[in-house]
């Protein structure tokens, strides 16, 4: 039992320990330091060095076998993304979107980030994907920021199982960090669908058909709309929202994801 004027004290060591267990006192990646990621993480996972070439439309690794842009050079030589340089196949059938920009590759120990937030409810690590992005987003070089954000909707049966939706939770601090307004409900999924990462990758088009609606389509006439998410792999879900955007009028469709897939 503790007396009443010690509930001030009680409440406050409650919540310290609460606030342990959302924030990790060590690095997410490696477990060293006090950091949520610390420094020599940072440098070998989420540096310009470490992503190297990425197509600016898809981001995927640009070869010197799918990079009509290619170019090789030393990782001190590529301080900057290069905004202008597509993959063939993104040359040979361009998609809905103009851009994606990405933090690093959905790969162990990347991952591990994104399946805590999803499925661990570590909701911290929206923070710091949000940051993550954000640094990737400054260090693009001539990228145009995007008028509005929203995040890639759930369906309300998963939404309810899971409680969050998780590309929204990034979505909301890299607005404020961007300077960017956000638009949380822009979208709305009418349809529930098997998630895609258990469909083949030739029904996945298919699976997302009629799974989405504008909800409010005056906010996209003329604008560049920059579409949030925490992983892309196949890219099928971007490419029916930005399509769904352009019939809308968008002037231009961005991905911010955090963790690309590499492709197999």
């Amino acid at each position: 039992m503790f007396a009443r004027a010690d509930l001030p004290r009680v409440l406050r060591r409650s919540g310290l320990r609460l606030l342990d267990w959302l924030l990790p006192a060590s690095c997410a990646l490696c477990g060293a330091g006090k950091a949520l990621l610390c420094a020599d993480c940072r440098e070998q996972f989420f540096s310009a060095a470490a992503n190297g070439a990425r197509c600016s439309c898809c981001a995927n690794p640009l070869t010197p076998d799918n990079g009509a842009a290619y170019r090789e050079a030393a990782p001190d030589a590529m301080p900057d993304a290069l905004i202008d340089s597509r993959c063939g196949a993104c040359l040979r059938s361009p998609p809905a979107y103009a851009h994606t920009l990405v933090a690093g590759s959905y790969q162990l120990p990347l991952d591990q980030l994104v399946l805590r937030l999803k499925f661990g409810q570590q909701l911290a690590y929206a923070g710091l994907m949000a940051r993550l992005l954000r640094d990737a987003v400054l260090r693009t070089r001539d990228y145009r920021l995007p008028d509005l954000l929203c995040p890639v909707p759930l369906g309300p049966r998963r939404l309810a199982e899971r409680g969050y939706n998780q590309a929204l939770e990034i979505a909301r601090p890299l607005a404020r960090q961007l300077g960017v307004p956000l638009a949380p409900r822009l979208f709305q999924r009418v349809r529930e669908t098997a998630a895609q990462s258990l469909v083949t990758p030739a029904a996945r088009r298919h699976n997302l058909a009629g799974a989405f609606v504008l909800s409010q389509p005056a906010l996209v006439q003329g604008r560049h709309i920059g579409l949030v998410d925490d992983v892309m792999t196949s890219a099928s879900t971007v490419q029916e929202l930005a399509a769904l955007l352009r019939r809308y009028g968008a002037s231009r469709v961005s991905n911010l994801v955090f963790a690309r897939t590499p492709p197999r």
